[in-house]
């Protein structure tokens, strides 16, 4: 400290701390040999406190305000210093401001996963960040159990002991709270708070601290897990499975109307599938009559873009005779992998040969 610096300080004597940085939990004014005068003026803002320290013990506690240190208004220093008819100056303590407004803009994330297990999925592994902000509750068992002789405390510092606790909380916490996977993102709520009271229980008397507010902001699942649970979402989606088959057999119509030969026969196998479901759904033609109760193979065909029937192997007969289904007509009956054309059906290629050609219009 040069000559004028330590002359300024011996002639003015105003103790404060303009705290511009945002991270700063403590603050030790810098002062020549730790001299401060009698009368000097004390200035402590809103968010702050000052704390003044001799031989190790921490002295007078000053909230937000001006104050005119003389003995009247430091007692526990007057005490320590056998002051019982006021002080001389200069006298000597260190004075420390500690920030009691919530310093934001702390994260916490769990580095390593953390294994949970699920009534649904069993044993999984999980990772989860948030943030939280950050709050001195007891300035006098912050200095004496972290602060220490440091000149300047952060909360960068405590960061990493915090994100320990928090991470240990959150296992603790996830663990107990039997949420199932699939509802957790809907608790994060209940989660969060959860988890900053057990962060809390862990730091405030032990290192005079208090967490205002702290988030949970994401719980990932594995890949597997994620997928597993879109497609329990696409079943529940999809409800009734019998509706849903009519539905893509509709849907499937259109396509197959703009090209009623290629468009069915592509659409075969997907046709096929549904066709079961597709009696009650489609349009029947003039024909369609309700399946025999014999238990005989119920035929449907493709028209004018259309799927017609069920119809029973008499009607299919009478309608091949008619000359309504030809050789090429698409076809289709259960056990069949896609539609075909009708002669090449070996119960319906019979008929064909048996029934002779429609004659030419005169």
């Amino acid at each position: 400290m040069s000559f004028v610096e330590k002359l300024r300080g011996e002639l003015i004597d105003i103790v404060e701390w303009v705290d511009d940085g945002g991270h700063t939990l403590v603050w030790r004014f810098p002062r020549y040999h730790n001299e401060i005068k009698n009368g000097a003026r004390l200035i402590v803002r809103p968010g702050q406190l000052a704390i003044f320290v001799r031989r190790g013990k921490v002295a007078d506690i000053f909230g937000p305000g001006h104050h005119r240190l003389a003995t009247k208004n430091l007692p526990v220093l007057s005490t320590l210093e056998g002051w019982t008819h006021g002080f001389n100056s200069p006298f000597k303590a260190e004075v420390y401001f500690v920030a009691t407004r919530q310093i934001t803009g702390l994260k916490w994330g769990t580095p390593n996963p953390v294994i949970v297990r699920d009534a649904d999925f069993g044993p999984i592994r999980l990772r989860a960040f948030g943030a939280y902000t950050l709050k001195a509750s007891d300035p006098r068992s912050l200095l004496e159990e972290l602060v220490g002789t440091d000149s300047e405390f952060d909360a960068d510092e405590i960061n990493v002991l915090l994100r320990a606790i928090i991470n240990n909380c959150f296992a603790d916490v996830i663990a107990g709270a039997a949420i199932p996977i699939a509802d957790i993102a809907s608790n994060y709520g209940e989660l969060s708070e959860r988890l900053r009271r057990e962060v809390i229980s862990r730091v405030d008397d032990e290192y005079g601290l208090d967490i205002p507010q702290l988030y949970i902001v994401n719980i990932s699942l594995p890949e597997e897990v994620e997928k597993a649970i879109d497609s329990r979402s696409s079943m529940g989606i999809v409800g009734d499975l019998d509706r849903f088959m009519k539905y893509q057999v509709g849907s499937s119509m259109p396509a197959a109307a703009e090209n009623p030969a290629g468009g069915l026969a592509a659409a075969g196998v997907g046709l096929g599938m549904g066709m079961s479901y597709a009696g009650t759904m489609m349009p029947r033609g003039p024909a369609a009559a309700p399946v025999e109760a014999s238990g005989a193979p119920a035929w449907y065909i493709g028209e004018e873009g259309r799927t017609v029937g069920p119809f029973t192997p008499r009607q299919m007969a009478d309608d091949i005779a008619s000359g309504r289904i030809t050789a090429d007509t698409l076809v289709w009956t259960a056990g069949m992998a896609a539609w075909i054309a009708a002669a090449r059906a070996p119960t319906l290629a019979l008929l064909f040969r048996a029934t002779p050609p429609p004659l030419p219009p005169a």
